[in-house]
């Protein structure tokens, strides 16, 4: 089996068997790809079905002189994953990565905003102009509901559910989830629906897009974080702050209330709940009052 081959089955597999999304597969492939052009340049003649540990191990290693710790650890993650599906779909019958473990790295715990950062961020919003009332609702939006940057410029007219306190939100891996939101997020985005979008010359395609630019058309994912990134700047705030930040306020906030945080994953779409259990790193207060508060030996 040629490495092309086996990339090919392998990305076919990710896309139907795991239901990744595009953005995910292109990065496992560029793993492989690495390593294939890695082989080509040092004119190493070894298919996927034979190749052995060493060659791998002085593949990392150059690698290494080359990425940080983080996104060597990725590679190393991505490999193992390529050898992985050989082996369960029988091309091989052990995995060359098995032993080779990936660099410690620290968890690097996401920035957040208060509510009063947040707060002051909105009110740095020029509601004055069509613009800012949709900037607005993509601030509400983005905090009320947690999602991240592509739910958002994704969401449909179609996918508000605002009498049953709903929205449909495709995720990661185009998984559908529903997300509760709140009558402030929902009161701001029938402002901009009502108000705003309704006078704009939607483009064809678009007529069921929720935020549109100026020309009608689905915003993109650049155009969200300029309009956070203008805005943290007007407010003053100096944390590194993205679209994604306030996702992580969404969950660090209801943590820090008393939300369950099985509750938490659902709304975040998380497929593991170790992924959610990040936001129990970021502050610990809470539970020391929590245990005070609910246990028998306090």
């Amino acid at each position: 089996m040629k490495w092309t081959h086996a990339l090919k089955d392998y990305t076919h597999y990710l896309r139907i068997e795991r239901g990744l999304s595009d953005n995910s597969i292109v990065s496992y492939s560029l793993d492989i790809e690495r390593l294939i052009k890695y082989m080509e340049t040092n004119e190493i003649e070894s298919s996927p079905l034979v190749i052995e540990k060493d060659i791998l191990q002085q593949f990392i290693y150059e690698t290494a002189k080359l990425v940080n710790a983080r996104s060597q650890a990725r590679i190393i993650s991505g490999l193992k994953s390529f050898f992985n599906y050989l082996v369960f779909e029988d091309y091989r019958e052990t995995n060359p990565m098995e032993l080779i473990e990936s660099p410690k790295i620290g968890r690097k715990l996401p920035d957040t905003l208060s509510v009063d950062e947040i707060d002051n961020i909105i009110a740095e919003i020029d509601l004055g102009s069509p613009e800012g009332e949709r900037n607005r609702a993509i601030i509400e939006t983005l905090y009320g509901c947690g999602l991240r940057v592509t739910e958002l410029i994704e969401l449909k007219l179609s996918h508000l559910f605002f009498d049953e306190g709903y929205i449909s939100v495709t995720g990661k891996g185009d998984k559908q989830r529903f997300v509760p939101i709140g009558d402030l997020t929902k009161k701001y985005i029938n402002i901009y629906r009502n108000e705003i979008r309704i006078h704009k010359n939607i483009q064809k395609g678009h007529e069921d897009t929720l935020f549109l630019n100026r020309r009608g058309k689905q915003l993109t994912r650049a155009m969200i974080f300029t309009i956070v990134k203008r805005l943290t700047e007007k407010a003053g705030i100096h944390k590194k702050i993205s679209p994604h930040t306030f996702r992580h306020s969404f969950a660090t906030h209801l943590l820090e209330n008393g939300a369950d945080l099985s509750a938490i994953q659902v709304m975040l779409g998380h497929e593991s709940i170790t992924t959610t259990e990040i936001y129990m790193h970021i502050d610990r207060s809470h539970l020391s009052e929590i245990m005070n508060a609910f246990h028998p030996r306090r």
